[in-house]
């Protein structure tokens, strides 16, 4: 052979060959391969170093090294075929399912101030869902509804298969995930030897994962024995068995009437930026109240719950017992525990409720001891809703009015008030009208045409807490423009907060301190509580004492009893 043909280069082979069209392919399913793998990892190591509350949900949160991730790499190792991929799927999937349980706690944390109760916070679920009907309607919350619970799924599924794909690659590359495995348990030691942070607070060497799980065991464990403790507390009221004559026994003949205003909470009266727009009604209010013969006390209670779900503090102000989660509702409302409008009832008062946003049977209703209950179906509302806010507090006052407290002949009555133009968003909200003018309510509608929407408020944290406290002002105008305007001289009024406003108003660090106000014009109903305490006007000041809400029951049944406080 000639050196020119030795030379020569081979020739090309056909385009149309097999291995042509074959060797793109084999390249795409590579890269298709490798992308599924760095993708697992990702989602392993998010779901490991994600926080459970908005304020730690940083960059840096994710630029961590977790020691569970070292852990998992030095069992995958050891384990043979068929127990590894077991062990991988199995782990993945409760990985999972904890990345859920961090995802309620984010939740919880931002609108309620606290965690996510793996033991009483599940029936929460049901009634969020009751409350998001009530907002967007029926067909819209249950396919808000169903898409959770397809991405709930789906979360689970993806980390338990990213776990498998990521036990395979250790499978097949043994050696290699063994010397990784080592070299980054010992960066894993000296980071945390030497305290390595990516932030201050937030260290290199992180073992977040483990700790939630041991705390998280630690809390279940605590509810369990919680509802226990909750069991035994209910048997335990000193007026269960204390005969009608003998409660209450100062009010006689009085018009006792308890007014809950919602998210009405401390922040709206320590908060400059809020007071700005809740001090003058404040002001106002006691100087029209003291112009039309009242007198005015107030304080502070701390409420059982933060943000939302506001049953939990009318039911703790009710009972005298701390009713923190939906697991010791349901327990309470099962027993025969006195309640406050109970108490009334049995000293022989009659006894109402206006509930003007629920629109359903309330069986709730017969553990309070109301005889009647008024709500959305029949205050007789025709105007528009604000939002949540199935009608305006100046509407509700109005109609409690006309149905109940402006009736001639009645008896004395006991009321519970709930007035909800302060309930999330804020948007729109309602005016003052003359109360001549408020009729079935159809004068709200242009107000309703022409607030602003959600949506609107919504863009700016700023616009949110302006809003707020301007529904705030709102309700509490409507409440002290009520009694000046219909009060008689028999009239106690006692209104409060039931929880502070969601941590976007409240801020996260914010108390669950909310105001208490007592209103009458009989000065020997509030030269009775001379030893609470209490401060003069509608506005508390720093130095107003502070109590459980849950110790308002007793204490004031004790001082309107035949006894009168002792202390």
């Amino acid at each position: 052979m000639s050196l020119l043909t030795r030379l020569r280069p081979p020739p090309s082979a056909p385009t149309d060959a097999p291995g042509a069209e074959a060797a793109p392919r084999r390249t795409w399913r590579i890269v298709l391969r490798h992308t599924l793998t760095v993708l697992s990892a990702v989602l392993i190591l998010a779901a490991l170093l994600v926080p459970n509350q908005l304020g730690q949900l940083t960059p840096g949160a994710f630029l961590r090294l977790p020691v569970e991730a070292l852990l998992g790499i030095a069992v995958l190792v050891v384990l043979p075929g068929r127990a590894r991929s077991v062990v991988a799927l199995a782990g993945g999937a409760a990985l999972g399912l904890l990345t859920l349980v961090k995802a309620l706690d984010l939740g919880f944390w931002s609108f309620l101030n606290r965690q996510f109760d793996l033991v009483a916070d599940w029936g929460l679920l049901d009634d969020g869902l009751g409350v998001l009907e009530d907002s967007i309607g029926h067909a819209g919350a249950r396919a808000a509804a169903a898409g959770v619970v397809v991405l709930a799924v789906a979360v689970v599924v993806l980390t338990a298969l990213a776990a498998l794909r990521l036990s395979g690659v250790v499978a097949r590359h043994r050696t290699a995930a063994t010397r990784t495995g080592i070299g980054l348990t010992a960066a894993w030691v000296v980071c945390a030897t030497l305290g390595a942070q990516v932030v201050p607070g937030l260290p290199v060497a992180s073992r977040s994962e483990t700790d939630f799980v041991r705390e998280r065991a630690l809390l279940v464990r605590q509810g369990v024995h919680d509802q226990r403790a909750f069991e035994r507390a209910v048997d335990v009221d000193g007026f269960r068995d204390t005969p009608g004559n003998q409660l209450l026994t100062d009010l006689a003949g009085k018009d006792v009437v308890v007014s809950f205003i919602e998210s009405y909470g401390r922040s709206a009266i320590d908060d400059p930026a809020l007071a700005q727009y809740v001090d003058p009604v404040l002001a106002d209010g006691t100087r029209q109240l003291t112009a039309a013969g009242f007198a005015t006390r107030s304080a502070w209670l701390t409420s059982p719950t933060f943000g939302g779900y506001s049953w939990l503090a009318h039911s703790t102000f009710q009972s005298g017992l701390s009713i923190g989660n939906q697991q010791r509702y349901r327990s309470l409302v099962s027993t025969d525990r006195l309640t406050l409008t109970g108490a009334f009832k049995r000293a022989g008062w009659d006894t109402v409720g206006v509930e003007p946003d629920n629109t359903y049977a309330w069986p709730e209703g017969d553990f309070y001891g109301y005889r009647r209950v008024w709500d959305a179906r029949n205050l007789g509302y025709q105007g528009p809703h604000f939002s949540w806010s199935r009608m305006p507090d100046q509407y509700t006052l109005a109609a409690f009015q006309r149905n109940e407290y402006g009736r001639k002949g009645r008896a004395p009555m006991f009321a519970e008030v709930t007035l909800t133009s302060s309930h999330t968003p804020w948007a729109p909200l309602p005016q003052m009208v003359d109360w001549d003018a408020v009729g079935d309510g159809s004068v709200f509608a242009a107000q309703a045409a022409a607030g602003q929407s959600p949506d609107e408020v919504w863009k700016d944290p700023k616009r949110v807490r302006a809003e707020y406290a301007k529904s705030v002002a709102y309700s509490v105008s409507a409440l002290t423009s009520w009694a000046q305007k219909y009060g008689g001289d028999n009239l106690v009024l006692v209104f409060l907060g039931d929880h502070q406003p969601a941590p976007i108003v409240a801020g996260e660090h914010a108390s669950h301190d909310v105001p208490v106000t007592i209103v009458a014009k009989d000065a020997r109903v509030l030269d009775r509580i001379t030893s609470w305490g209490w401060q003069d006007g509608l506005k508390p000041g720093p130095q107003a004492p502070v109590w459980p809400m849950d110790a308002f029951r007793d204490r004031f049944l004790t001082t309107f009893g035949p006894q009168g406080d002792p202390h």
